[in-house]
């Protein structure tokens, strides 16, 4: 964690005492320094997972002995708590452990769709094209245009919020505005972007496998696709660019023009001009990303392709989106050799292997961490804890008559709490997947629409978190300008963000909510 500043906002020079008495005068040092502190004490996420594992080991025992049990409202059937602290259970991890670690639903997603983004990565192809589109469009929409690239750009994992923050500071620079405004922007599209793409990203893979799993074990056995919330999505990241570009003009524009620049930033990014060798390779990706595209649609469009369902004709389900990880796969990996190869990135075959390799070192804390989730997933699972709190909790929701929007709000600012915490958007959602869905699912909420929710909750809050991982990236960046701009400055910057935001995806979702639209391929709100 970088450390702590003092900063506000203030006009030309920021001294040492001006900084300190600035901060003062927002009266939001004092909680973002409690935030800080207690957010620094959390262990990290494998011993919290590992402690809330031990404790519903404990809580199993103790509710087998008081005889605790719920009715089924589906078949009426009784069902009790077991017991984990016992021989049958302890029989049942041992045997059991390894196959919970090597058959965790998103473990095999992840790694595979990485593999391929890392391809397109280090070759250099994303921050190029992400670059090109960016230095391309007219000045009247760059601001726009800088939201879109920031929800684009994580398709590539957290691609976006590393490459456009300083790319979104030259654009701004170059059309006579504050770079470090475009900073402070890029940086909150891409953090925000999380819940809103055009295309299928990292996150809609690994949350929806992890709602899978536990779809998996309630009756049904429903499948949650990448594609469950790919709609709501689209129309997120049209909301999101009009919503940011309004922010940074009415807010954070403004504001940093009171910031004088007292330093350098010497980003490698210069100008937006591509060199011979990047504008051959891009040629050279484009057309083998095309061919690429045109011989999946001639798989999938004709009514008896072979990646529709063979028995229905239909794409939901099919092939084509149960093999959908293995497609985008190839659709980064492509592009991603043949641009390598033309700017000499890639010399050799095993260049690939070893772009790879480098994605598979990123997700090596990932790799651990799923290790104790899929034990507390699955050990909340055999104590049927899990299903006699979906019953008890949507027992209370109808007794109380918070089954709708309220309850969603309440929902979402659970989530939004906690991720100024725990920054793992994979680690809250295995806490909170379990409960939920199954218990939302008691009242016809689809799986699809309860993952939806937890996700808008999940990105208004990564922008204004120090905890979050990317945050001292950012705040070295705009020290590169102005070294006395310090966290809460920063953070002030960003709340608009976070606060607009929200009220915007609230409106969104309840004006899907309202008309009943489908969130996704083939997934609606309610259960079908």
């Amino acid at each position: 964690m970088a450390e702590k500043g003092k900063g506000g906002p203030g006009s030309g020079k920021s001294t040492g005492n001006e900084v300190q008495s600035q901060a003062a005068d927002t009266g939001s040092k004092g909680f973002l320094r409690w935030i800080e502190v207690m957010g620094n004490k959390l262990p990290h996420p494998f011993w919290i997972f590992l402690w809330i594992t031990i404790f519903i080991i404990l809580l199993s025992a103790l509710t087998a002995f008081l005889g605790v049990s719920a009715i089924h409202p589906d078949d009426g059937s009784l069902v009790e708590a077991e017991n984990l602290i016992s021989g049958e259970g302890l029989r049942r991890f041992l045997e059991e452990m390894v196959t919970n670690f090597a058959h965790f639903a998103p473990f095999g997603l992840v790694l595979v769709m990485l593999m391929g983004v890392s391809v397109a990565e280090r070759s250099g192809l994303l921050a190029v094209a992400l670059r090109t589109v960016a230095f391309s469009v007219p000045k009247k929409i760059v601001l726009p245009v800088i939201f879109v690239i920031g929800a684009v750009g994580n398709v590539g994992s957290d691609a976006g919020v590393v490459i456009v923050p300083p790319i979104a500071a030259l654009i701004f620079t170059q059309m006579g505005l504050h770079p470090i405004a475009g900073l402070v922007a890029g940086y909150a599209g891409a953090t925000a972007g999380f819940t809103a793409n055009f295309f299928i990203a990292g996150t809609d893979v690994l949350l929806a496998g992890i709602s899978t799993e536990i779809t998996s074990q309630m009756p049904g056995g429903v499948e949650v696709s990448p594609t469950a919330n790919w709609y709501f999505m689209i129309a997120s990241t049209f909301m999101l660019a009009f919503g940011g570009a309004f922010i940074a003009r009415r807010y954070t524009i403004p504001r940093c023009n009171k910031f004088e620049l007292i330093g350098t930033f010497d980003h490698q990014i210069t100008d937006g001009k591509l060199t011979p060798e990047e504008r051959k390779g891009l040629r050279k990706a484009g057309l083998a990303l095309l061919i690429y595209v045109i011989i999946i649609l001639i798989l999938v469009v004709p009514s008896a392709a072979p990646l529709r369902n063979q028995e229905t004709g239909g794409l939901v389900p099919s092939p084509f989106l149960r093999g959908l990880i293995p497609i985008l796969f190839f659709f980064f990996a492509i592009p991603g050799y043949f641009y390598g190869k033309a700017t000499g990135a890639i010399k050799k075959p095993n260049d690939i292997l070893k772009q790879m390799e480098h994605g598979m070192k990123e997700l090596s804390g990932y790799i651990v961490l799923m290790l104790i989730v899929a034990q507390f997933i699955n050990l909340f699972s055999w104590s049927n804890l899990d299903t006699i709190l979906a019953i008890g909790g949507a027992d209370f929701l109808q007794s109380t008559g918070l089954t709708g929007p309220t309850m969603f709000v309440m929902y979402m600012i659970i989530v939004a709490v906690l991720n100024i915490f725990l920054g793992s958007g994979s680690a809250k959602w295995a806490i909170f997947a379990p409960i939920f869905i199954p218990m939302l699912a008691q009242l016809n909420y689809s799986p699809a629409f309860v993952q939806l929710m937890y996700r808008v909750g999940d990105s208004i809050t990564n922008c204004v978190t120090p905890l979050y991982v990317y945050f001292p990236l950012l705040l070295g960046w705009i020290h590169k300008y102005n070294k006395n701009i310090g966290i809460g400055t920063i953070v002030s910057l960003l709340i608009p963000y976070a606060i607009i935001l929200f009220f915007m995806w609230l409106v969104l979702l309840f004006v899907w909510f309202g008309f009943g639209l489908p969130i996704g391929v083939g997934e609606g709100i309610y259960i079908q």
